[in-house]
């Protein structure tokens, strides 16, 4: 790595550390000492910047990259790409080093939190030593408040009172992200359930599935199967795995030129009369008339 190693200096940039002093008054502090900012700013287009700690730091680091791109090396394990919308927090005392890109350099806001509750809230969300992409619904307020702290903190650095506002601040836009992320994550395995489940169907659509089957094959209950398709599909799974029954039937009909009786048998239904009564329902034309319609 042939980045220049440039401390300080970025145009526009904006950061305060907090005087040794000052972080005394706040670690003793009632409502500081658990949480509070030792240090913050923004660096925008960081060219050359770096920042090598062998031995960590007595902070937890957070970086939030808006823009550009920048390496984020924990512990001596392999650097990782920090990219627009990706948020890194650093545990106290871990080995590290970062820098910007040498064509891309990325644009940060960062800030340095002390107390117990550091630990406590990225542990509790699972936000330590990894790339954490914040969600798109929190990316504007997440900015909005480090940019509203870090102007709050220069306007009135020595005041307590704006040291316990931050201090709050940045508490509650933590616990944020970590409950959009808790939501996005079970957003994803609502996904992955359903997924399965649709992919069980689609592979045994020449069948009769039974709910119980269907819910063993994705590991969920039948309630909770049933909750999950109706609330994103507002189908029961097996009405939902009828529908899918007369759209592989529908595309049959386009597709080759087996009779009702042949395509009823395929999809699973060994009576063509209640085929046909099930697909003029759904599809609105009887096999016949649905064959005869102009496609393309």
């Amino acid at each position: 790595m042939n980045a220049t190693k440039k401390m300080e200096g970025f145009r526009e940039q904006r950061l305060f550390v907090l005087p040794e002093y000052m972080q005394r008054e706040l670690a003793g502090t009632e409502l500081t000492r658990q949480l509070f900012v030792s240090d913050i700013g923004f660096f925008p287009h960081a060219k050359y910047h770096y920042r090598e700690r062998p031995e960590g730091t007595d902070a937890h680091i957070f970086i939030y990259c808006i823009d550009g791109h920048g390496h984020v090396e924990l512990d001596g394990g392999e650097p990782l790409d920090t990219g627009p919308g990706s948020l890194i927090v650093i545990p106290a005392y871990l080995p590290h080093r970062y820098w910007a890109s040498e064509h891309e350099p990325w644009s940060i806001y960062w800030f340095h939190l002390k107390g117990d509750h550091a630990r406590e809230l990225t542990q509790i969300y699972g936000l330590e030593s990894k790339l954490v992409p914040l969600p798109r619904t929190i990316v504007s307020e997440f900015v909005a408040n480090i940019d509203q702290s870090l102007a709050i903190i220069l306007d009135r650095p020595y005041s307590i009172h704006a040291h316990v506002y931050v201090s709050q601040t940045i508490r509650w836009v933590l616990s944020g992200v970590g409950q959009e992320l808790m939501h996005a994550n079970q957003d994803h395995k609502r996904d992955q359930y359903l997924e399965k489940a649709m992919r069980y169907m689609n592979e045994h659509v020449g069948t009769t599935v039974r709910l119980p089957e269907l819910a063993r094959s994705t590991g969920l209950s039948t309630q909770h199967l049933i909750y999950l398709f109706k609330k994103e599909t507002g189908f029961s799974p097996i009405d939902y795995f009828l529908r899918m029954k007369m759209q592989h039937a529908a595309s049959m009909l386009d597709l080759t030129d087996l009779n009702v009786r042949e395509i009823a048998a395929a999809v699973g239904l060994a009576d063509p009369y209640y085929f046909s009564r099930i697909f003029k329902k759904l599809m609105g034309h009887s096999p016949t008339e649905y064959r005869k319609i102009p496609k393309g």
